[in-house]
């Protein structure tokens, strides 16, 4: 796209920290969380309708799902498998309890392993982690961001795009163990959630900027989704043919005023950018 598009509040409802939209192919529904009310949801998008909650004693900081309907949820320092008739197994502890981290965003990589990272809730920086689950354990890809964020894999899945959001850094690395390296700075507003289309073009969340923005792997600026919400929070495109781009947003930390000046803020929004996306990979349990 080129030029700037309006994003449309489409819930009826506002999160908190609406954050990690994924689409499901196989049963049509979009997949989301708030984090800091530990809810997981899933929904239909036209018309906009929630059809089912999980609730978590804590934190629900992302959702991933298997091709036969298995959630993995990223709670506050471990990762949850919640089965279809509702059973739920603790898979791995990623953090240490207590140690003053949490996760955050996470995704599943194209062989169907889920990689997630990890944000400071203590005020330290440059100790965070972005780690893969693979085989019940798990490998560490970074151990040196200041907040791990948006994750895009290219369409043949050879590269790795990651966002360390208070560094405001995008960068790539050959996926599944190349080298890290930068690509490009977002100056304002911090860079938050990420997907990549069917074209190899970045859609970055910018958090504190409201909007999205279009850009080449290189950092070229092809255009901006306007978002009537100051905190944008993530990105996916989603729908039958892939060419609904749904952005999350959040309320967290917003005042009355705020609120009263942007009262879309928290909901769901869409907009039709003329791209399409990447299909989501499912989570392999059996990895």
């Amino acid at each position: 796209m080129t030029g700037s598009l309006d994003a449309v509040a489409v819930s009826p409802g506002r999160y908190e920290l609406g954050e990690g939209p994924i689409w499901d192919a196989e049963r049509q529904r979009l997949l989301w969380v708030d984090i800091l009310a530990g809810k997981v949801f899933a929904g239909r998008l036209d018309p906009f309708t929630v059809t089912d909650t999980w609730e978590f004693p804590g934190l629900a900081t992302a959702v991933a799902v298997a091709a036969g309907g298995e959630l993995l949820v990223a709670e506050r320092e471990t990762l949850t498998r919640v089965d279809p008739d509702g059973s739920r197994t603790e898979l791995a502890r990623v953090l240490p309890a207590g140690g003053g981290s949490r996760l955050n965003d996470g995704a599943v990589d194209p062989a169907g392993r889920f990689v997630v990272g990890s944000m400071a809730t203590d005020g330290r920086t440059g100790e965070e982690v972005l780690v893969r689950f693979e085989n019940g354990g798990l490998t560490t890809l970074d151990d040196d961001l200041t907040l791990s964020n948006g994750l895009a894999w290219t369409a043949d899945g050879s590269g790795l795009f990651s966002i360390d959001s208070v560094a405001r850094l995008i960068r790539r690395r050959d996926y599944p163990d190349g080298e890290r390296h930068d690509l490009f700075a977002v100056e304002a507003g911090l860079p938050d959630g990420m997907c990549l289309d069917s074209d190899g073009n970045l859609w970055i969340a910018v958090h504190g900027a409201g909007r999205v923005e279009c850009r080449s792997p290189g950092g070229t600026l092809f255009g901006v989704i306007e978002v009537g919400a100051p905190q944008p929070t993530s990105v996916a495109f989603a729908g039958p043919g892939l060419d609904v781009l749904v952005i999350t947003t959040a309320t967290e930390g917003m005042s009355a005023t705020d609120l009263a000046a942007h009262p879309d803020s928290g909901r769901v929004f869409t907009a039709s950018v003329g791209a399409t996306g990447l299909p989501t990979p499912y989570w392999n349990p059996s990895l």
